[in-house]
């Protein structure tokens, strides 16, 4: 499966409130289950699940702290390796997981 465009963006939350909220969106409108995980879930593969809407964009909104924080999604089971329009860096496994910096 490709999938064929991500979306990372990051909103202020209210002033009692330290952190921001992430929001991750991709299109991969032939995918039936998607999840996100990363080093702020440990990453756990079914921890945090996306929502898939009508057009075949799944998202996701999570608070964050400010900093860098890796991710990857998983897909209908299988890490998803490449996604266009997201910043990665290597890991230990011979891949990339991506990033999103939070400020």
């Amino acid at each position: 499966m490709k999938v064929r465009k991500v979306k990372e963006s990051i909103r202020k939350l209210g002033k009692k409130s330290d952190g921001r909220m992430a929001e991750f969106s991709f299109y991969a409108p032939e995918a039936t289950e998607v999840y996100l995980a990363g080093e702020f879930n440990n990453w756990d593969t079914h921890a945090l699940p996306m929502k898939k809407n009508r057009d075949g964009t799944w998202e996701k909104r999570i608070k964050l702290s400010s900093g860098c924080h890796e991710y990857k999604l998983i897909m209908d089971g299988f890490w998803v390796q490449d996604i266009p329009e997201a910043n990665g860096v290597p890991n230990p496994f011979g891949t990339l997981n991506n990033i999103i910096v939070v400020e």
